[in-house]
């Protein structure tokens, strides 16, 4: 009997064991928090595990901290949106390269009430109103790719960061909560296209908060991927990293980037080369 019982239990083990999946390889990306917070990765990364078996795993944080998370040899991969900063990243010997993926473009939400009069405004007009009537301003304040891109914004406009001024209000968080933030205090903040149109699905297509300002060529915002160089950080699965860009840049990828759409709006625009 107790022989029996044995063989049964070594018998399940083995079959057990034959049908437990193999382990995926894992690839650790550091990305920026609007192809978290959409829902974009989601998305596709299952997609990227089906066709090569690659298990892609990720942090959304700012492009700043993900910069210094390859920079110290904490993950393989970037996907971010800042691109001096990443040509930098690069020329440092941190990354191995950068290609370019997708893009969309910035803008400036706010109350519907407009209290600053800034709606059809350029971005220049639009933060000399802002700073002239004190109205409040949500900044994310991480050094992420959208913080870096409105302190240049500022910087351009000649009127300085306002980082001092009581009006000016800075969350440290990302930026779908720096937008709810922004709702509360009935605030202006500015966001990625992308997140914005989460944010509106978000609400059933009526967010309290409206776009203000778009369509001004410098709130262009190009995403890109970067491996890490393995010369600095040997650990770093550079193959695994250069198959997932590839993978981004393929047609069908690409093609599915496009197809990702809420409240029938493209949230990404490919543009791989």
């Amino acid at each position: 009997m107790f022989r029996t019982l044995s063989r049964l239990v070594a018998a399940t083990a083995v079959l057990l064991l034959a049908a437990a999946p193999l382990s995926a390889e894992s690839l650790m990306m550091a990305t920026t928090t609007s192809t978290d917070n959409t829902g974009l990765l989601d998305e596709i990364a299952p997609v990227f595990q089906e066709e090569t078996g690659i298990e892609l795993k990720w942090t959304a944080v700012g492009t700043g901290k993900a910069l210094k998370m390859g920079e110290n040899c904490d993950v393989d991969v970037l996907l971010v949106h800042a691109p001096p900063a990443e040509k930098k990243f690069v020329d440092s010997g941190f990354g191995e390269w950068r290609r370019e993926i997708m893009y969309n473009d910035f803008v400036i939400i706010g109350p519907k009430s407009d209290p600053a009069g800034i709606k059809g405004d350029g971005v220049t007009e639009a933060l000399e109103a802002i700073e002239d009537k004190k109205a409040t301003f949500i900044s994310r304040g991480d050094d992420s790719g959208t913080n870096k891109k409105e302190i240049g914004l500022w910087k351009t406009a000649g009127l300085g960061v306002p980082d001092k001024q009581d009006w000016y209000v800075q969350t440290g968080q990302g930026m779908l909560a720096s937008i709810r933030v922004a709702e509360e205090k009935g605030g202006y903040t500015m966001t990625d296209r992308g997140t914005y149109i989460k944010y509106s699905a978000d609400k059933d297509g009526n967010p309290p908060l409206d776009i203000m300002v778009e369509g001004d060529k410098v709130l262009f915002n190009q995403y890109s991927v970067i491996p890490i160089a393995p010369d600095n950080c040997p650990n770093a699965k550079y193959e695994l990293a250069e198959k997932f860009a590839d993978w981004l840049a393929s047609d069908s990828t690409q093609q599915r980037i496009a197809d990702f759409r809420l409240l029938g709006k493209a949230l990404f625009i490919p543009n791989a080369k």
